[in-house]
């Protein structure tokens, strides 16, 4: 398992995290030999969120089942995150950067972890209503009393970083978005730019956010790096992508890994140092998706998945 001490940091982060966002119904036993499996890897960085198994849910089973003495506790890196508020039936109904929902919330998930810290604090998703200096002093409380160690950012634009950070003193360490070979427009816009009438030359992202976060020493994670789109099906395996699996298959056999190791090293091949979170809690598929980061792929190797999941390499 690659490694490299995330920028802003101490913390010596393995480029593959393992993501509990679907536990809230798994025994005990289950989860302890997932983390387990995790660990064997080389995986040592765990992401959570508030609303994952809905109002901490994800975070108290991880707790329960775990019982972190303090010295297990400490070789682990725990990331978590807030700011999305759920409805009855789960979906946002907003989003809310107050200090009072900050605080709160960082509470509630340590209480669920059964922890004295956070490694990691992550905004998850923009507030249109952010008052950046509300987010400043709710960091400035919580890392003042030791209760988070670090923070950063999901699903932001460059812009909106940059406001954050009119009143944020904390570097802002990392921004997990979403990427996979067939869902990667921040990667291949830049490609296209300039293009007149190439849907790729579009700016989803806010503007070069790849580039952005490498000058910055902003860590990019990756999440659902399986799933072809927005939460329509994995891209694996499936008959809407005969030609890009045929060339997973291909590459999987030829460095003698299952394909989703392939589907990791596409992403952790990146310079920009990119971290994938993972989001299965098969133990056979954490294992195979974490060899994915130690596969050297080539440039040419790496173009042509994308250029197979149907992107344009002009």
């Amino acid at each position: 398992m690659k490694t490299f001490t995330l920028p802003g940091t101490q913390i010596t982060a393995p480029n593959v995290v393992l993501g509990l966002m679907r536990i809230a119904e798994k025994s005990d036993e289950e989860i302890r030999t997932l983390v387990a499996t995790a660990r064997e890897a080389g995986i040592d960085f765990i992401d959570h969120a508030d609303i994952y198994g809905r109002d901490h849910g994800c975070e108290e089973r991880f707790g329960a089942a775990m019982q972190l003495t303090g010295s297990q506790r400490e070789e682990l890196t725990i990331q978590t995150k807030c700011g999305i508020v759920p409805g009855q039936n789960g979906r946002p109904t907003h989003f809310d950067f107050s200090y009072e929902h900050i605080v709160a919330q960082v509470e509630g998930s340590l209480r669920a972890l059964r922890t004295d810290y956070l490694d990691i604090l992550l905004l998850h998703r923009p507030d249109a209503l952010v008052e950046p200096e509300e987010v400043a002093r709710a960091f400035d409380e919580l890392q003042a009393t030791g209760k988070v160690r670090h923070f950063g950012v999901s699903n932001h634009t460059p812009r909106q970083i940059d406001l954050l950070k009119t009143a944020v003193m904390q570097p802002l360490v990392a921004n997990q978005v979403q990427l996979s070979i067939t869902h990667s427009p921040i990667v291949a816009q830049p490609l296209a730019m300039n293009m007149q009438g190439e849907d790729q030359s579009i700016v989803r992202d806010g503007g070069g956010l790849v580039e952005y976060s490498r000058l910055h020493d902003i860590t990019l994670q990756a999440w659902s790096p399986f799933q072809a789109g927005f939460f329509d099906g994995v891209f694996l395996g499936s008959e809407r992508y005969p030609e890009l699996n045929a060339v997973i298959d291909r590459l999987a056999a030829e460095y003698g890994v299952p394909p989703i190791a392939i589907a990791v090293a596409w992403i952790t091949r990146h310079p920009a140092r990119m971290q994938v979170v993972l989001g299965t809690t098969t133990p056979e598929r954490v294992t195979g998706a974490a060899q994915g980061s130690d596969i050297p792929l080539t440039r040419a190797q790496w173009y042509e998945l994308l250029h197979a999941a149907g992107y344009l390499i002009p």
